[in-house]
């Protein structure tokens, strides 16, 4: 997988006319990403793909032929001579959707219901070689990264001061930075810088990792999103 030179060139598969018109718009507006081509199920996505050659296929779960899945194995999947880059966009978070389409290859996966703000956040985390999940779906699955508690077991040194704690606690709980500057009465970019922060002094590639390390110290607050 190489990286593009111009805007991002992408493939949009979504069965439903009105979600590839709304991705449509959404990606036209930012100047570093193109739709150069849609399709209305897995198997016309598949063939696109493989003459249009885009940087990133959008690719949702359910689709008619083949699946979000099974387009994921073809374009992305192990022994694939040259991946693709794909990103799952779907409505449906089950852990087995997540860990399948991670095994074989996608280079995240997004719940629709994230909003705009995340799906060009994830193509442009894919497009540097990271990894998204939405916040739901890895509250869900780090949340068995939680360790036993042991009474001896001593507290971890932690390298970030009260309010970054404060704030990698909200991260592990799956919060936005709106919704993380929501809750501390601070804006959304000072939330931001404080996440670039807590990525440096944890060394964590993105969100994920932050959430990673909070669940594994012990330092999350198992109190769900509201």
């Amino acid at each position: 997988m190489t990286t593009p030179l111009g805007p991002t060139r992408i493939l949009i598969a979504d069965d439903q006319e009105d979600v590839r018109s709304g991705f449509r718009l959404i990606l036209g507006s930012q100047p570093d990403m193109s739709v150069v081509g849609e399709a209305a199920d897995g198997l016309t996505a598949v063939d696109l793909a493989r003459t249009l050659r885009p940087d990133l296929v959008l690719a949702d779960i359910r689709m008619p032929g083949v699946d979000g899945l099974e387009l994921t194995r073809r374009l992305a999947g192990p022994g694939v001579p040259d991946p693709m880059r794909v990103l799952v966009v779907t409505t449906f978070d089950h852990d087995s959707y997540v860990r399948t389409a991670l095994h074989d290859g996608a280079c995240g996966f997004l719940l629709k219901r994230s909003g705009p703000g995340l799906l060009i956040e994830g193509i442009r985390a894919a497009m540097a070689g990271d990894l998204l999940i939405s916040p739901q779906i890895t509250v869900r699955l780090l949340q068995t990264l939680a360790p036993s508690p042991t009474p001896a077991a001593p507290t971890p040194l932690s390298p970030l001061t009260a309010r970054e704690t404060e704030i990698a606690r909200l991260v592990a709980q799956g919060h936005t930075n709106a919704e993380i500057g929501e809750h501390l009465s601070i804006s959304p970019g000072t939330a931001k810088t404080h996440i670039a922060n807590i990525q440096s002094k944890l060394k964590a590639r993105n969100r994920v990792g932050i959430a990673a390390w909070t669940w594994e110290n012990g330092l999350a607050d198992p109190a769900p999103r509201k």
